[in-house]
């Protein structure tokens, strides 16, 4: 039990360096808000050794890669796949998809004559490798000394006699940088009309932090959507992240993370892994093969497929597994920034406060001892301008998760048992936040009511006779619809999942009261552990 209590804490510490970047922090003397160089917050990182797939490459497997238009080899059988995608049951790690099954509801185009007149983006970074809390470095010390002393691997884990750990620490690989650039190249098709670079009277102002995944992020993106002279159309306005000065604006969050998640992902690592661990123990001659062990060998497979092209680890382990890390990943992320998380709302509930501010056209008014923003940058019109149609932020994907907590999109919530997955699950990590996750939100304006039942032609049969002018909401989580009529009665049912936007601002009126900032990151409660937290604050 000691062995999985580190291992909690080091997932623990590799998430919570992830979170950060919607508490901004800028200091009052600095004169060039748009200044990004010389960067001295960039955090840990190191370059891993260069990929050389062509190789190393066991292929053909007969059948296709899974991922399109990417060098990544993901086409190894995996035992119970039955041509499922393990790579979409990664959690975090998942490079990035657009979930097929969806949210709930089907897409639909927009009525002729409607328009969207903003759009909010909240990026998360690429691809990258593992931080340096997940100890997967240590992990490849301990093989390579164990071939090194005589042990013998044999059977599937055979490869491991001449295997080497080659892996760098928290930067973006390539295929990161592919993600984000990709991704810049997507939103300038989705919305590149919102800025007319012959008309913008000055550079649209896009936040990212000075972390060096977070800057290159940014940058790629910014290739991607304006070109790589984006600079002539952009200012990075690139703050200091927590992750890499170990400071937060909720105490709370990192002195109860490992209390809150260290219960339930002990029990579940035991029980998926229990099995597995048993037959490749058998498999390890001299070394003592452990729990512990089999967890980091199945992590490895991701990041060694995002880092080299391919890993002999992805085969060690049935579909059914993949499932269970699945499952591994979303009792973590819901437990630390979800709506199992007794800070779960705090930690997002800035970047809410902010994304309503922009859109009523007025600087955040809310004390900063409620929600944690920044209010040196929030009530500043050269850092916090109001008349962008386009808000583009960088992120990490604990962030993208408190967000949606703080908005109160109860879709997401439901209780996630220590002994394996509910019915009906709804909260799955990898279709939320996976590498190069994003959320779109759009502000339409419709000429008149759109009916609740949609046409996919573009017609203006979808409109309600004799009403006015009338605007939306729309809700995107990578490239799928969210409905919020799933999350808010007062959002009426509709095919679209689109929200009347005034409805909608009523709904986010409660929110900075439910997210409880102050008593949540600050105040003296008790956890009363797993399940007793089910709305994202303190069940005290």
């Amino acid at each position: 039990m000691d062995t999985i209590k580190s291992m909690v804490i080091s997932l623990a510490l590799a998430t919570a360096v992830e979170a950060g970047a919607i508490q901004q922090r800028a200091s009052t003397t600095q004169p060039d808000w748009f200044k990004t160089s010389p960067d001295l917050y960039a955090g840990t990182m190191e370059t891993g050794a260069a990929p050389y797939l062509a190789q190393i490459n066991p292929a053909p497997f007969g059948s296709k890669s899974y991922i399109p238009n990417a060098p990544l080899e993901t086409g190894e059988p995996i035992s119970g796949a039955h041509g499922k995608n393990i790579f979409h049951l990664m959690g975090d790690l998942s490079p990035y998809f657009s979930p097929e099954e969806g949210f709930g509801v089907d897409e639909y185009p927009l009525p002729k004559g409607a328009n969207i007149t903003q759009m909010h983006l909240l990026q998360r970074h690429g691809s990258r490798y593992p931080s340096a809390s997940e100890d997967q470095g240590t992990w490849g010390e301990k093989i390579a000394n164990a071939t090194k002393a005589g042990t013998v691997f044999t059977g599937e884990l055979a490869f491991l006699n001449d295997w080497s750990y080659q892996l760098g620490e928290e930067l973006l690989v390539p295929t990161g940088r592919q993600e984000l650039f990709d991704s810049g190249v997507l939103n300038y098709y989705n919305y590149g009309h919102l800025y007319n670079n012959k008309t913008a009277s000055h550079k649209l102002v896009v936040r990212t932090t000075l972390m060096a995944r977070m800057m290159q992020s940014a940058e790629n993106f910014l290739a991607g959507f304006f070109g790589l002279n984006w600079k002539d159309y952009a200012n990075l306005l690139a703050t200091i992240d927590p992750a890499t000065t170990g400071v937060s604006n909720c105490t709370n969050e990192l002195t109860t993370i490992e209390e809150v998640i260290e219960e339930p992902i002990a029990i579940w690592m035991s029980t998926y892994l229990k099995e597995r661990t048993a037959q490749l123990k058998k498999l390890s001659g001299s070394y003592n093969w452990t729990l512990s062990d089999t967890y980091h060998a199945q992590t490895l497979c991701p990041y060694e497929t995002i880092s080299l092209g391919y890993s002999n680890f992805c085969s060690l382990f049935t579909y059914e597994d993949w499932e269970h890390y699945e499952y591994l990943q979303d009792i973590e992320f819901a437990g630390y920034s979800g709506f199992l998380s007794p800070t779960g709302r705090a930690q997002g509930i800035a970047w809410v406060e902010e994304f309503l501010a922009r859109v009523e056209g007025h600087y955040v008014k809310v004390p900063a001892s409620e929600t944690g923003a920044n209010m040196t940058l929030d009530t500043n019109p050269i850092t916090f301008p109001l008349d962008q149609n386009l808000y583009l932020e960088f992120t990490h994907d604990a962030n993208i998760i408190s967000v949606i907590t703080a908005f109160g999109l109860t879709q997401f919530s439901g209780f996630l048992p220590a002994t394996g997955p509910p019915a009906n699950q709804k909260f799955h990590t990898s279709r939320l936040v996976p590498f190069a996750g994003r959320l779109n939100i759009e502000i339409i304006k419709a000429p008149h009511k759109v009916s609740t039942k949609r046409s996919s032609k573009l017609t203006k049969a979808d409109y309600i006779s004799g009403t006015g002018e009338t605007q939306y909401v729309h809700f995107i989580q990578n490239q799928r619809t969210v409905p919020l009529h799933a999350s808010f009665d007062a959002c009426e049912y509709r095919e679209d999942g689109w929200c009347e936007l005034s409805t909608f601002l009523k709904t986010q009126k409660t929110m900075l009261a439910k997210a409880d900032y102050q008593h949540s990151c600050y105040g003296n409660w008790t956890y009363g552990g797993w399940g007793t937290v089910l709305n994202g604050v303190p069940a005290s």
